[in-house]
């Protein structure tokens, strides 16, 4: 009885004709928050290098913040394709056979460059001098942490200074490209896949990119605002304003260059592309039209448009940022969900779709998806209590020779 039901609502789940082994989604939720966690981290810390590389000083009350928001998503990005896999607990074996033909691969290297290299060593120069005064300045287990964090290093000279400023600036001018790599990489899986032409396409790096770099900057304004309203703190608008500046650019860039891209399949109007205009018309007009491009590109570009003409009062112009915040982070959301789940939905044959439920209550995917964009947060916490932001010593000024 059992095996008659599930072949029933397997068989309700198929619109036309579709072969047997695309009834069930390889791809589920899962593997929807993996490029988006990605590209937070990669958004977020193309954030903070506005501030240190291109003296973007308007951004400098967000730049730690930046850093720690990326270090926290960043040590959770594995996390959805890990408990993805049928068996997680052999996935260093990809980094101990490396195989560098392969995209996977690769990026198991692109992820630890990026992390321990890149987030961890600017980090680290960054508050290396503050750490070792805390250290003197606590007692106890606390005092001994921090000593250990800064490798029991103590100088605190202004020569040292220098030093930690000039390494850090190097490490962010590397870490740019690194950030690009790390992302761009997740749209060359997709675009490399010959066989989906919802997928295939040289724009899908290009694209990934610069979503996730609206998706970063729309995390780090929500998270500053948020942080700020718990601490009590006067929020500096002059930054607010600069981060949505930078928001609208980017956005703008974006939304062109998925634009660009829909152009051309409808000029080129290959064999695919009457399957994928019922596809966007009927499975995906909801995701798409409303929710990526409605609320996710619509509603922010017009409203921060608007702003940049005209300036309403602070108390408006905080809740305006704060709603389109989270109305790019859903957009950017369900930009990944409609090239994840909307790439699976049509058959190879172009004859038929097949569908994809999503079990709010009971299901593994779901459960396991909203655990993985939530304990970022609880790290981002901890990280803001370690090392505040707030208790930082003033950045030192070097001299340009």
């Amino acid at each position: 009885m059992d095996k008659i039901q599930s072949l029933y609502e397997a068989l309700t789940k198929v619109d036309g004709f579709i072969y047997p082994n695309e009834l069930a989604l390889n791809w589920d939720m899962l593997i929807v928050m993996y490029p988006y966690i990605t590209g937070l981290v990669a958004g977020a810390f193309i954030l903070a290098s506005l501030n240190r590389v291109f003296d973007i000083k308007a951004l400098r009350p967000t730049y730690e913040l930046s850093l720690l928001t990326a270090l926290s998503f960043m040590l959770v990005a594995t996390m959805p394709l890990i408990t993805h896999l049928g068996q997680p607990f052999r996935f260093y074996e990809m980094l101990i056979t490396p195989h560098l033909t392969s995209a996977m691969a690769i990026f198991g290297f692109v992820y630890l460059w990026y992390l321990m290299v890149v987030l961890l060593l600017e980090i680290w120069f960054d508050y290396r001098y503050d750490m070792v005064i805390w250290s003197r300045e606590k007692k106890g287990f606390m005092k001994f942490f921090y000593k250990a964090l800064t490798l029991w290093v103590s100088d605190t000279s202004p020569e040292s200074r220098k030093t930690d400023e000039k390494i850090g600036y190097f490490i962010t001018v590397v870490g740019i490209p690194s950030a690009f790599l790390l992302h761009g990489y997740v749209g060359f899986i997709f675009g490399s896949i010959k066989a989906n032409p919802w997928w295939s396409t040289v724009m899908m790096p290009v694209i990934f990119l610069f979503s996730a770099m609206v998706s970063g900057i729309a995390l780090v304004m929500f998270i500053y605002m948020v942080v700020s309203y718990l601490r009590k703190q006067k929020i500096d608008m002059n930054a607010l304003d600069t981060i949505a500046k930078y928001l609208f650019y980017i956005l703008i860039i974006d939304f062109t260059l998925e634009s660009l891209d829909q152009i051309h399949r409808i000029y080129e109007a290959d064999e695919s592309f009457d399957i994928l205009k019922i596809l966007v018309r009927g499975k995906l007009f909801f995701t798409f039209f409303i929710m990526q491009i409605g609320v996710g590109v619509v509603i922010p570009l017009a409203t921060l448009g608007f702003l940049q003409f005209k300036k309403p009062r602070v108390r408006i112009r905080k809740l305006i940022y704060w709603i389109i915040s989270i109305c790019v982070l859903v957009g950017i959301f369900y930009m990944r969900w409609n090239v994840v789940i909307g790439g699976q939905l049509f058959s190879k044959s172009f004859y038929g779709f097949t569908s994809y439920k999503v079990n709010l209550i009971g299901g593994s995917d779901v459960t396991l998806s909203l655990l993985w964009f939530i304990v970022p947060f609880f790290i981002l916490a901890f990280l803001l209590w370690l090392l505040p932001p707030w208790k930082k010593a003033p950045p030192i000024e070097i001299p340009e020779e």
